[in-house]
């Protein structure tokens, strides 16, 4: 039978149909010197030819084969002279309407600005002295022209490596390379799809405001600077993953949050070293401490006013891009009590809910230990007719105590999982239980 079952898997093996050999370089750190590695972490300088630019541009974007890499090609006019230049964006992350008008307008088309007539040089100041005219003139530069000029963009950055302009174009932005200029012009024209801001899912309150995080980090810092509105809010770019350079925000309020536990977070936010960080999920898992018992350091939250109360008592808030979550850190026990709508409540009755909070967590941890252990080892505990009531609905059970709470407890976690993972139209139909006894051994269901 084992034979057969192993001759049966051996023929279901997938085999190429060609055999390929491939090889890696052995680019092992034991064998490269210090001056090596050093310079191939140096960044690459943009040239001042424009060809060689593109040829670089081509080959790193592959654009032989990726169809969404658009390199649009055409001659700037400024002052009279003609200078071969091109743009650099990726098709879906730009809006398109921008750069029409207030880019290749402004740079191709003759108008007022690029069409000056006579010298190359601006008079500053001109004065006249014993007959002797003194003029102060200030000699052209393109590079100030265009920036100056011939871009009406609010945000137009000079970028002198690729690498800075490589990430600025996967990030949505357009470049604008020029001949016989050594930098590269990085404009914000970002256009792609997002979600709007919507009603927290997990994080309900009555009262209070229902608004939510978005993938976007530039919209959830919004979100704290709307609520907080003071200048003494910091928020510190850190992009995460050698691949991805997935930003992340460290935020915080300076001269109330402890400069420690900044230096701390900022610490450990730039000392993570991996290929890819695509959730907040991921990043918690690098930058907690090591710990056996599994106590949560840090809070995730949808919601930005709970956010910005932390925020207001000291703590950091760390948001990271295309995560609708921000994390809270350092965390302690009653914060994970409290909730959002205490605060719009009266102090009585948020300690009272509170209180509740914490009597139900006690019944949740040490409930079903405290049943095996009165049902099996305690029972002068209970009252006579409640133990000949639990022994009766034992009376036909072949499983001993510890076990059927076992199967209770592993009920619970399959019925959440078929409710999170089974399509919405099936999903709620098994979320509940016709009887009050699911997963005991007097469950009907």
């Amino acid at each position: 039978m084992k034979k057969w079952l192993q001759n049966m898997l051996h023929s279901l093996e997938w085999k190429p149909e060609y055999q390929y050999d491939f090889s890696l370089p052995d680019n092992t750190n034991d064998t490269a010197s210090p001056v090596q590695n050093e310079q191939s972490k140096q960044k690459t300088a943009i040239y001042t030819s424009l060809d060689v630019n593109l040829e670089y541009i081509k080959t790193k974007f592959n654009t032989m084969i990726n169809s969404d890499i658009v390199i649009r090609e055409f001659t700037l006019s400024a002052r009279n002279r003609q200078y071969k230049a091109f743009l650099l964006f990726i098709d879906g992350m730009v809006d398109s309407k921008l750069i029409n008008d207030f880019i290749l307008n402004p740079l191709m088309l003759r108008n007022n600005a690029n069409s000056y007539q006579g010298t190359q040089d601006r008079i500053i100041s001109e004065a006249i002295t014993n007959n002797i005219t003194v003029r102060r003139v200030k000699h052209f530069n393109i590079m100030e022209y265009i920036s100056q000029c011939l871009l009406p963009q609010n945000n137009v950055k000079q970028n002198s490596t690729f690498e800075e302009i490589i990430s600025g174009v996967n990030a949505g932005n357009c470049a604008l390379f020029i001949d016989t200029l050594s930098i590269a012009f990085q404009i914000e024209v970002k256009g792609f799809q997002q979600r709007s801001v919507d009603k927290p899912n997990n994080e309900i309150v009555i009262k209070g405001p229902h608004e939510a995080f978005v993938e976007n980090i530039r919209i959830n810092t919004s979100l704290l600077r709307r609520i907080i509105n003071n200048e003494s809010l910091i928020v510190e770019n850190v992009e995460i993953g050698e691949i991805t350079q997935t930003k992340c925000a460290l935020c915080y309020v300076k001269d109330i949050a402890n400069d420690d536990l900044v230096a701390e977070v900022r610490f450990r936010l730039n000392n993570i070293s991996v290929d890819s960080l695509l959730s907040s999920g991921q990043l918690e898992q690098l930058i907690i401490n090591d710990n056996q018992i599994g106590v949560p350091e840090v809070i995730t939250t949808e919601r930005p006013d709970k956010a910005t109360k932390y925020l207001l008592q000291g703590r950091v808030v760390v948001l990271v891009n295309g995560a609708p979550y921000a994390m809270i850190m350092p965390a302690t026990l009653i914060d994970f009590m409290s909730s959002p709508e205490d605060t719009n409540l009266k102090p009585y009755f948020g300690n009272f809910l509170r209180c509740i909070r914490f009597i139900a967590a006690f019944f949740t941890l040490l409930l079903p230990g405290l049943y095996v252990a009165v049902t099996s080892f305690h029972q002068e505990i209970l009252p006579t007719e409640l133990l000949f009531s639990i022994l009766g609905a034992r009376e036909n059970v072949p499983f001993p105590i510890i076990f059927e709470i076992l199967i209770m407890e592993i009920s619970f976690e399959l019925i959440r999982e078929a409710g999170l993972r089974v399509p919405s139209p099936i999903g709620p139909t098994i979320r509940y239980c016709r009887c009050s006894s699911i997963g005991t051994s007097s469950c009907r269901c």
